[in-house]
């Protein structure tokens, strides 16, 4: 096996860990949660969001971190902070320490989930890293379909604290050991000598700002989504099983979708695959309001198809027009105002679907349609500046 095949292979696992563990926790998890801790569901929200507050204001220290020293120390660190904060959560006896719980966990948030592994891999192979990093998102993309049903499996048999303690034993004992042994030490791209500039020359604030917006948007759907997607799939008229069952094939498409993207979409630049994947949501959501439950699983399949794209365009949109020079402090400013949204986007989006019900998903839909138009106008502001990546 290559050395680089086995850096994807190790971060695609322990991607899958992390985000099954901590991001989709919530969803699953916030009722029994709340019931045994004596709080509110929002409470239980309210500090997940603390995690994504914290993930937002540490996101540029741990990417310029990476940027100087490489990514395999942040990471392997990520897993002991990951299963410490899992441990407080199973042992938590009121909202004291699942606030500090959540704290702990977003702090292993900020320097172990996509942008650390997306900045590690730049660091380690420059503006080659594009196949690697959906290489990693292609293992991680299962993390919803793998976790959530092992999730509520735990918590039907044994308990919520039951499955928090099962997840902190498996950073210990699977995410730590990957992390630390299994990744090189130190970068190996030349990130000292200036490389020659991008081809992306126009307006560089303003590129920064309209990469912001995107992002900020599609993280705010896709953490609203991860939240409340089984809810959302009960307003449009299915049962709570079918809901669960439809809403982890989001998994399943994210990967196929990171397949088109590996096979087919890499011959292009990457603002031409985000554009595709910012149409699908709104299409998926016109569709769903149009024709309700019979269509259910098409607006799933497409919601988690251009979420998967997406996911490979927040690493490599800032790759391919930027370069890799700073590319870890750079993402990390890029991903901040992301973050802050997403820790309201679960209570906002929970507001919106008590309000409108599945009417929620129109909301969703013009969101992502602001979305499309800044890609639009971004690829107006360059479209002189970029070719297909295999004419390079």
């Amino acid at each position: 096996m290559s050395a680089q095949r086995q850096v994807t292979i190790t971060l695609g696992l322990t991607q899958t860990l992390a985000w099954g563990s901590t991001y989709y926790l919530p969803a699953i998890l916030a009722v029994p949660m709340a019931r045994d801790l004596g709080v509110s569901t929002g409470s239980v929200f309210g500090a997940f969001s603390l995690a994504l507050i914290i993930t937002a204001l540490l996101g540029p220290a741990a990417g310029h971190r990476i940027d100087l020293h490489g990514g395999r120390g942040l990471l392997a660190t990520s897993s002991l902070l990951f299963a410490i904060g899992l441990l407080v959560l199973g042992l938590a006896q009121g909202p004291v320490m699942l606030w500090v719980a959540w704290a702990i966990i977003g702090v292993g948030m900020a320097v172990g989930l996509y942008e650390a592994a997306f900045s590690t891999l730049t660091g380690l192979y420059g503006r080659q890293a594009r196949g690697p990093i959906t290489g990693i998102t292609l293992v991680a993309g299962f993390a919803s379909t793998v976790c959530w049903p092992l999730t509520g499996w735990m918590d039907a048999e044994f308990g919520w604290r039951v499955a928090c303690l099962v997840w902190s034993a498996a950073h210990l004992l699977i995410g730590l050991p990957l992390n630390r042994l299994l990744l090189p030490r130190t970068v190996q791209a030349d990130q000292s000598r200036p490389e020659q500039q991008p081809p992306h020359q126009v307006a560089p604030r303003l590129t920064m700002f309209l990469l912001a917006l995107v992002f900020t948007i599609t993280w705010v759907l896709s953490t609203a989504m991860a939240a409340h997607l089984p809810r959302l799939l009960q307003e449009v008229g299915l049962t709570a099983t079918a809901a669960i069952g439809l809403a982890a094939l989001v998994g399943p498409a994210q990967v196929a979708a990171r397949l088109l993207e590996f096979s087919l979409l890499r011959r292009f630049h990457p603002l031409f695959s985000a554009r595709l994947a910012c149409a699908a949501h709104p299409l998926g959501a016109v569709a769903v309001l149009t024709f309700g439950a019979p269509v259910a699983a098409l607006f799933t399949l497409l919601h988690g198809a251009g979420n998967g794209i997406l996911t490979i365009a927040k690493g490599t949109l800032p790759l391919a027009i930027f370069g890799p020079q700073g590319y870890g402090r750079r993402q990390g400013w890029l991903m901040a105002p992301a973050r802050f949204g997403q820790a309201f986007s679960p209570f906002l989006f929970a507001l919106l679907i008590e309000r409108l019900g599945s009417g929620a998903l129109a909301v969703s839909a013009a969101l992502s349609l602001v979305a499309l138009g800044a890609l639009s106008l971004l690829q107006y502001l360059t479209r002189n500046d970029y070719a297909p990546a295999h004419t390079r």
